[in-house]
């Protein structure tokens, strides 16, 4: 966890007693920033999903019993007293470039976690798991169907 002490002169969080305000700590849970990555991840272009298959099969149960999604899916996270670091497994649109989609989310990720928590993002390693193709969606549709070529 990340805490924050308000008399320190080097803290970007909180008020300081030097202002006129009151003294205190501010801590900051992993989870709040993991899913703080999380979203800025899924608000990224070329992404299908975060997480392994089997990451995202039990996070789907979770999902349909708790009846929201868990957006820190996929998203490990190394919370210090001044710095994180973020780890991502995720799987890409087929036909997406894979490495400006990375610059992306790299960008948006330490844009919203550092103006959010006031920690310096230092390290956002993405683990690319897998790429979806478009035509599987489909394959499970069509699944009951004949095929064209045999009667």
């Amino acid at each position: 966890m990340a805490s924050t002490d308000t008399a320190s002169s080097s803290t970007s969080t909180g008020t300081s007693v030097k202002n006129g305000g009151p003294g205190g700590t501010t801590t900051i849970a992993d989870n709040v920033v993991a899913t703080i990555a999380g979203i800025a991840v899924r608000e990224s272009d070329g992404i299908y999903a975060l997480g392994g298959s089997a990451s995202r099969a039990l996070g789907s149960v979770r999902d349909r019993m708790s009846k929201a999604p868990d957006p820190s899916r996929g998203v490990k996270v190394e919370v210090g007293e001044t710095q994180t670091a973020v780890d991502l497994d995720v799987i890409v649109e087929y036909g997406e470039p894979i490495a400006e989609d990375a610059k992306d989310i790299r960008t948006r990720v330490t844009d919203a976690v550092e103006t959010m928590t006031g920690l310096e993002v230092v390290e956002i390693n993405i683990n690319v798991l897998d790429v979806h193709l478009p035509e599987s969606d489909d394959a499970g549709e069509d699944s009951g169907r004949r095929s064209d070529r045999v009667q």
